[in-house]
């Protein structure tokens, strides 16, 4: 058909030789036009198999524009920009090489622009397992969790409508000339930070379930941390030009934090300091694990009962922490 746009797939990419191939092929067979589509992957200098992977998938599948880009910046938001740049369509889809969109997921997403849902259109994330580990469940099980991630309604059961943000997000290259790429200044946060402008430039930020991606969470809690560390870190510098975007779920891991570590210092000295610590953590603890207790019971799944606890625990100490530190860096940092 003469009406459907040429799609450019964005894929912003480092060290993925263990998914991408999972990401080529769910877009191998998506039901719109391979030849009105291209994937073109930003890769910030792999140093594992992640370009073998791709040049042989493009060898197996020539049908299936594939191309690579070198994102010498090494961060999200610059890859994505690089891939934007040098991409041809008319609409961009950003995907994640963690991913894995249904069939019907380029299909949907140029519709809903067609029928003028949104100016920024995305879908929700069926979360798996990064490993076929008991941790590696429970963290996939926690980031799908309304303890873990609050009110986020693209990791949640959603209806369709206006939203602050969605994952990845599809736009048209509009878009991008009216309000600007993606903040290179922001390493974690850009996409939040994009649909802000989106939405305060008179644009929609539209969810559609219908559209549906699997996405691999974090197969260890070291990886886990380290990602909630750094999106609780960026969060703050995204906050400071946007305040009146802050949320409930997002303030309550630094509070929850810099209470636990004021307890922790005033309990080298005061008991009352003592008591309210071991409250705290208690009341803590015991909320998640019966959560995990509930879970594991309901998933048949007995190693959620710490699992679950453990993981969500990782989330929210990590992003409160990582918060933080963003503060106290900046403090110091401008005198």
């Amino acid at each position: 058909m003469t009406d459907q746009p040429f799609v450019s797939v964005i894929v912003p990419c480092y060290n993925e030789q263990a998914t991408i191939h999972k990401l080529l092929e769910a877009l191998r067979l998506q039901t719109y036009p391979l030849e009105r589509m291209e994937v073109v992957i930003s890769d910030g200098l792999s140093t594992d198999n992640t370009r073998a992977a791709i040049e042989s998938f493009g060898s197996d599948h020539p049908e299936m524009t594939v191309r690579v880009v070198e994102n010498r910046a090494r961060s999200i938001p610059s890859g994505v920009n690089q891939a934007i740049r040098e991409s041809r369509g008319g609409v961009f889809i950003r995907l994640d090489a963690h991913s894995m969109p249904i069939p019907e997921y380029v299909e949907r997403c140029v519709a809903a622009h067609q029928n003028g849902r949104g100016d920024n259109v995305g879908g929700v994330w069926d979360i798996q397992p990064g490993a076929n580990t008991w941790i590696a469940d429970s963290i996939s099980h926690a980031a799908a969790h309304p303890l873990g991630v609050g009110d986020a309604m693209y990791r949640l059961n959603a209806k369709p409508g206006a939203v602050d943000t969605v994952p990845f997000g599809s736009f048209r290259r509009e878009l991008i000339e009216r309000i600007g790429a993606f903040d290179e200044t922001l390493l974690s946060n850009e996409d939040y930070e994009f649909n802000t402008r989106v939405r305060e430039s008179g644009g929609v930020v539209w969810l559609d379930p219908s559209i549906r991606s699997v996405y691999f969470s974090r197969a260890t809690l070291s990886k886990l941390a380290a990602q909630y560390w750094r999106y609780g870190y960026w969060k703050l510098k995204m906050l400071k030009r946007y305040p009146h975007t802050l949320r409930w779920r997002q303030a309550l891991p630094p509070a929850f934090v810099f209470i636990l570590a004021s307890l922790i210092v005033l309990s080298l000295w005061f008991g009352i300091a003592r008591l309210l610590l071991f409250m705290q953590v208690t009341a803590y603890f015991a909320a998640l694990t019966m959560a995990g207790m509930l879970l594991a019971i309901r998933k048949k799944k007995g190693y959620l009962t710490w699992g679950l606890p453990l993981s969500i625990a990782t989330m929210h100490i990590c992003w409160g922490a990582g918060f933080l530190w963003s503060g106290i860096v900046s403090f110091f940092k401008n005198g």
